[in-house]
Order: structure tokens, then sequence, then C-alpha cells
């Protein structure tokens, strides 16, 4: 029988000492009655209070209390592991302790630390379903004996060398049993003791899920945090480096990876080629070249599913291209197709230097950025292919301006290059009175197409050897209208019908079709205008050879302020070298 305590509650005592006495004791309800009988002068009584449960419950208190404190300090799962064997060990005075916990990634029983006599089980791995703790952790049930110093199944022959007695108790949260805590007497353990190991698990359980909830809702938080920057990469630039530039950088940082890389599938080769990286202490990446169904990586885009290597060095083979990256030193590799609209368009790697072996909730983060990246990449893609079709088309309609001004040169039959002259000389003087480089695609197509209203001419005035009748001259002076009624349906050369319209305006309001005075001209014409007349007096015509330089500068000078713009004349002058 265990030892009860007492503490003396009352007593009645006679004077004098007795020569002969007899004692009598009896227990009632948790008191203790001693009486003493005295032939010589009567008796008296000692009444005491049996205190044993009282400071058992005091005990158990005490304990609860001091480890609720102790884990109100840990801001990690991690820190509370040594508070709760510490606390087991001082208030159960046992030789060793155990604390075993579900591991993340295999599910399985692993000691995440052990204190006393059993400290060198840290990190040991537990056979699930067997042995004491593996029985616990399956079945919720505690154990309380010593029958496991004879169980086979013991998964470490250490622990009952230095024992005489084990207890195991189930570490229980949301009816779901996350671990268990095992003690080991030298002695025999107390019953109280077994009753105290169980509430320091209650403790020990909830503390624990409390901060592995609290964890869990920061990596989520930084997840979402993490998806939320890389949809504002995705929506802020359509330049597909950049985009896997910020990528990968979250990548490496929210799956705790030394280096990731983006490879991209050529369709028409089928074969993997490197886009981007992150990490690597070498180029050796850049090199990467892998035929679809080669490799992990080609197995990954091929099988449309995620490949891992979580540790090359116990036996699974590294990826060849990830082994013949010399200096990079990596022994694990994940590997995820990307995959969008029902397309592969490539994968994205994983890798670390250290054994990497994923749980769940890292592989659901991983899947969700190699959906985030082929999102990247389908619409950087897009865009590119966008692009290249839009500058193809505007090639199309340059190359088709060309031909109507070189079909208009020989039709009026203008010395060879007139237009591609007066074109490129216009977009000398426009840069050198500030235009703005895409004004300049207006000026260009408006001086490429600056006689296209000659069509509307007919030929025997456009193309009459000798003068012009007055009658001639008003269908003539009419082609900068024709002009205007044949580009200005073309929504794209609208904002180019300034120079094919108002070139033949003057500044002095004499000019055609509108008679336009000074400013009222718009400045691509007033610049144009003058670069005709001069690409026209220095050319060769039919009824004059072309001028000399020097003649023609005297000309402009001459008709500035006149037919020609003052600002206008005196910069071109700067320009052609006449000023």
């Amino acid at each position: 029988e265990q030892p009860e305590l007492f503490e003396i509650y009352g007593r009645v005592a006679l004077s004098g000492k007795p020569e002969r006495f007899e004692v009598y004791s009896e227990t009632f309800g948790g008191w203790l009655f001693i009486t003493v009988y005295s032939t010589e002068k009567g008796y008296f009584i000692a009444v005491f209070d049996n205190i044993t449960l009282r400071k058992q419950r005091e005990r158990k208190l005490q304990a609860i209390s001091s480890l609720s404190v102790a884990l109100r300090s840990a801001v990690a799962r991690a820190d509370q592991f040594p508070i709760i064997l510490e606390q087991m060990m001082a208030s159960l005075n046992v030789e060793g302790a155990l604390l075993v916990m579900l591991d993340p990634s295999s599910g399985g029983p692993v000691v995440e630390l052990g204190q006393g006599g059993w400290k060198d089980l840290t990190g040991r791995l537990v056979p699930p379903g067997e042995g004491v703790i593996g029985r616990v952790m399956s079945t919720g049930r505690s154990y309380l004996g010593d029958t496991a110093l004879i169980d086979p199944h013991l998964f470490s022959q250490e622990m009952i060398e230095k024992v005489r007695e084990i207890s195991c108790i189930p570490l229980i949260a949301e009816k779901q049993t996350i671990g268990a805590l095992m003690a080991g007497w030298k002695t025999e353990a107390k019953k109280e003791d077994v009753q105290l190991l169980e509430a320091i698990g209650e403790i020990a359980a909830i503390s624990l899920h409390r901060l592995t909830l609290h964890a869990q809702a920061l990596r989520h938080v930084q997840h979402l945090s993490a998806l939320h920057d890389i949809d504002v990469a995705i929506s802020s630039s359509l330049d597909m480096r950049v985009t896997l530039k910020v990528l990968l950088g979250h990548v490496t940082k929210e799956l705790d990876a030394d280096a990731a890389a983006v490879l991209l599938l050529n369709q028409h080769t089928q074969v993997l080629t490197y886009a981007a990286g992150h990490g690597f202490r070498t180029l050796g990446i850049e090199q990467t070249r892998i035929r679809l169904g080669e490799g992990c990586s080609g197995r990954a885009a091929l099988e449309r599913r995620i490949i891992s290597i979580p540790d090359a060095v116990t036996g699974h083979n590294m990826c060849p291209h990830v082994y013949m990256l010399k200096g990079e030193g990596f022994i694990s590799h994940h590997v995820a197709p990307l995959i969008v609209k029902g397309k592969v368009k490539g994968v994205l790697e994983i890798l670390n230097r250290s054994s990497l072996v994923p749980d769940r909730e890292w592989m659901d983060f991983f899947e969700a950025l190699a959906g985030q990246t082929a999102i990247a990449i389908d619409n950087a893609s897009l865009f590119q292919d966008l692009q290249h079709a839009n500058d193809e088309l505007f090639l199309a309609y340059d190359a088709t301006i060309e031909g109507w001004s070189r079909a208009m040169d020989l039709r009026d039959k203008e010395t060879e290059g007139h237009s591609l002259r007066v074109t490129d000389l216009a977009l000398t003087i426009a840069r050198a009175m500030g235009f703005r480089e895409d004004d300049l695609v207006h000026v260009r197509r408006g001086a490429l197409l600056h006689d296209i209203g000659k069509m509307g001419v007919p030929d025997n005035i456009l193309l009459k050897p000798g003068k012009l009748t007055d009658e001639e001259w008003v269908i003539m002076r009419k082609h900068p209208v024709f002009a205007y009624n044949l580009l200005s349906p073309i929504e794209f050369l609208q904002t180019a019908l300034d120079i094919p319209y108002y070139h033949h305006e003057k500044w002095d309001g004499t000019g055609y079709p509108q008679g336009l005075k000074g400013e009222q001209i718009p400045l691509a014409a007033r610049i144009f205008s003058l670069v005709d007349v001069w690409d026209a007096l220095g050319s060769d015509r039919p009824y004059r050879p072309a001028w000399p330089k020097e003649k023609m500068i005297q000309y402009i000078k001459d008709q500035t302020g006149k037919d020609f713009d003052p600002k206008v004349a005196d910069i071109f002058l700067k320009q052609v070298g006449g000023a």
C-alpha cells in the first residue's frame, strides 16, 4: 500500500502523565481517530485529517499550471517539445521521456525529442502500428504497465535497459491522434504519476494542435500573398523573362528550394529547353535540352504528372541532366508539368542540395505554383504571338503603301525613287522639329501617299507634255480632294491624311484645296510642301535640268514667308547645309 499523509485536526489532552495506557485507532471517511485510554486518569482523543488526495490534486494543478505557463512562451510547435518533456521530467521523476509526432511527409510516427535516458532516441522512426507507441497511436488508447519490457515489437531495445516500467499515452486533438508521450520509471509507477502524465498529455495535445493550426494559417496567408504577387506580376508585365524571374523568386522562397527552373517545350521539335532559372551557382542549366519522355523532366511532361526524387543519396537515381550540373550538388529533384488549356507548355523544376521529402501541403502548393507558371507562360506567349502578328500586319501595310507609292511614281513619270527620297527627308525634318516616334509613322505614310490622289486625274491631263489649260488645272488641283476621299475610309490611314490633303497649301494662303493660311496648315503638311519642292527642283525634268544646290537654297529663302513656314524653312536649311 502507498503511504498516506495526515495532518492533525484536533485533540483533547489530560493533565498528568499516565503510568499505563492503551491506544486504539480507526479510520472513517478519510479521517483518522486515535483514542488513548489511561487506567489512571481516563483518556484523550487525537483526530487527524487524511490529506493524501488533496496533496495529489495540488501537485497535479501545480504541474498543469507550470506547463501551461511555459507553453505560452512558445511561438512555434518545435519550441514546445522541450518544454513538455522538461515538465514531465520534473513533475514525474522519470528516467526517460519521449515525445512522438506524426511525420508530415511520411505520415508515420517519429521521435521528435527524447530526454533523460532516452535522449539518444531523438529522430528515430517508429514502426506504424507496432510496439507500444505504434499501437497507442493507431488505437488512441493509453498503455500503462510493464509488459512492454518483454514486447518483441518495442522499437528500441535501448529503452528497456534503463527503466522498469513504461507508460504511453496518445496525444489527441479534435478526435485525431497527433502523437504520443512515453515515460519510463526506474521503480514501479505510482497511480497518481500516471494520472498526472495523462493530464500533461491533454494540455500538450491542445497546445501542439493550436500552434500547428496557427502555423498552417500563417503558411496559407503566405501562400495566398505569394499567389497574389504572382498574379500582379502576370498582369503587369507581358515580358516572359520578367514574369518568370518574379515567379521563380517566389517559388524558391515559398517551397524552401535552393534552385528552380522553367523548361519550355518546343512543340515542333518536342524538346524541353531552358527558359528561366533562379538559385543556380553555374550556367550549366542554360544548356539543358531534354527530349519529351527522357529523364524526370521529359517524363513529367509526357505523362502529365509530378515526378519527385526526395533524396538521390538513398537509392533513387537523379535525373541525368541534373546529375550533369557540375558544381551544383543537387540531391533532391521535383518536377511538375506546366499545363494550360490542355496543352503542355513545359515543366517547373524544384532542386535542393539536401533531402526534401514534401508533405501533402507542399505538393498542393507546388501544383498551384505550376498552374500559375503555366498561365504566365501562356499569357506571355499569346501576347508575343499577337505582337508578332501585328508586326507582320504593319509590315504588310507598309509594303502595300510603298507599292502604291512606286506605282504612282511610274504613272506620273516621276524620277525613280522620288517618293522614298521625300519621305526620308520629311522624317529627318520632322525629327528635328520634335515629332514623337509614334507620330513619325503617320508622317511616313502620308509622305509615301502624298500624290495618291492623282489616281483620280485622267491620263490625258496627268501625262500631258505641254502646259495645262485653266480647265485642266481645275481638275489637277482636285487631286488632294481625291486623296482624301480615297484614304479617309481606311481607319489606320486617317491620321496620315494631313500630307496628301494639305501639302499644296501655302503659308500666305494662296495654295489649294482649302486656301489655308499660316498655322492653319498642319505642321506635317508644311514640312512636306517644302521637301516636295526641294526634291522637284533637284531632279531632272523633260522641260529642264536639275537645279544646283545653291540656286535651290536661294529659292527656298525667297519663298520663305510666302510658300513656306519660316520656322520650317530655317530648320530645313540648317539640315541641308544652307544656313
